[in-house]
């Protein structure tokens, strides 16, 4: 697809997106999609995703968030996504996905390194050090191969947990005891509710593709995580707890949702009927610009998706120093980091958006516009 055929969609504005490359293979059925937003602060770098209904409209969207997420983070790698049209349950994934790479190879790693996203593992991320021969191809590989495996450790989830207890800290909500709904219970949700536990809060509903489970008093998060391993999406039917509807746990009475599934997931109607004092955003983009504005006049504080989930990016940094070296990083070092970072940077923003009177995704936006702006005047990238 041309620039100009993104501009005429409303996908091309001061920032980016500075390049898209569509692929296919005829072999495979392959359709794909990369698209590298903003390279001002560094090489593109963000996760690819697997999806049978991903498009090139999704990916420029995530690509943007990733340029304020390394931005807002502080780290210096520029916004970028990629996209396979493809079932990542299908037996044939590794076929498809070495396709994709194939076709990529001028691109990667020279303008754009893999991570992981929704549908991909560190299995995969070590098909494409296969396929391409370069171990800096991808970060989120397995340890055996040298890798980082932050997917496997959970520290996007973990970093979301961080980031929820800090902006209970900031606003007096103590999270121990405080009762929460985790919507979404793959790698992050799950991940942050084993982090939410240990911080003492009282997980009540958790969902999955299959619906949600509930029980006012406390979900076995121990249990939960076991039968995740077992039955993947399946863990919800082997809890004792009452089911609702997939949907029914976003109104449930709790006092912080984390929202970790998908994004667009509460439109103002949604936001009208949220309980929770505290939402944290594990998943990129799951609340629109008219329900963040609507949860603020109610005094529902939201930690933005690039600030709460990105744990992720801080430990991705980490492997993009450690691809070629024969030491990778440690998990503690890694994991400190993310605490560190998050923590900070909920507060920062907290802070920005009561002095400002903007949500705190306004606030969040303009700290990491600033930065990229800066460094697309320093390169000569903004208009005289």
């Amino acid at each position: 697809m041309s620039v100009a055929g993104l501009d005429d969609f409303g996908l091309v504005d001061e920032w980016g997106p500075e390049k898209v490359v569509c692929v296919s293979d005829a072999r495979t059925g392959m359709r794909g999609v990369l698209v590298i937003d903003n390279t001002a602060r560094g090489m593109g770098k963000g996760g690819t995703r697997m999806s049978p209904a991903v498009t090139v409209g999704e990916v420029a969207r995530l690509a943007r968030v990733m340029t304020w997420k390394w931005a807002a983070a502080d780290l210096f790698f520029g916004g970028a996504k990629a996209g396979i049209r493809a079932d990542p349950h299908a037996p044939d994934k590794e076929r498809v996905l070495r396709a994709f790479v194939r076709a990529l190879a001028r691109e990667v790693p020279a303008e754009y390194v893999f991570g992981l996203d929704m549908g991909l593992t560190e299995h995969d991320a070590a098909i494409v050090l296969d396929e391409l021969g370069d171990r800096g191809a991808a970060v989120g590989t397995p340890r055996a191969l040298g890798g980082v495996p932050y997917d496997q450790w959970g520290v996007t989830g973990y970093g979301v947990a961080e980031a929820a207890d800090a902006a209970g800290m900031h606003r007096g909500l103590a999270l121990r005891g405080a009762r929460v709904v985790v919507q979404g219970f793959g790698a992050v949700g799950a991940a942050a509710a084993r982090r939410l536990d240990e911080l003492g809060a009282v997980v009540v509903a958790v969902s999955t593709a299959h619906g949600a489970v509930h029980d006012p008093g406390g979900l076995d998060v121990a249990a939960l995580l076991a039968a995740r391993e077992q039955h993947g999406d399946g863990a919800i039917d082997a809890v004792s707890a009452t089911r609702l509807h997939a949907g029914a746990e976003l109104s449930v009475e709790t006092d912080v949702l984390v929202l970790a599934a998908t994004q667009d997931v509460i439109d103002e109607r949604g936001a009208a009927d949220v309980t929770a004092r505290l939402v944290v955003e594990g998943a990129n983009l799951p609340i629109g610009a008219a329900a963040q504005e609507l949860l603020k006049r109610r005094g529902v504080i939201v930690v933005p998706d690039f600030i709460a989930n990105a744990g992720g990016v801080v430990a991705a940094a980490y492997a993009m120093e450690a691809r070629y070296s024969p030491f990778p990083a440690e998990r503690e070092a890694i994991f400190g980091a993310v605490s560190r970072k998050l923590r900070a940077n909920t507060a920062t923003v907290l802070d920005e958006a009561d002095a400002s009177g903007t949500t705190t995704h306004a606030a969040a936006r303009r700290l990491a516009a600033e930065r990229v702006r800066a460094a697309m005047a320093l390169r000569g990238k903004v208009a005289a």
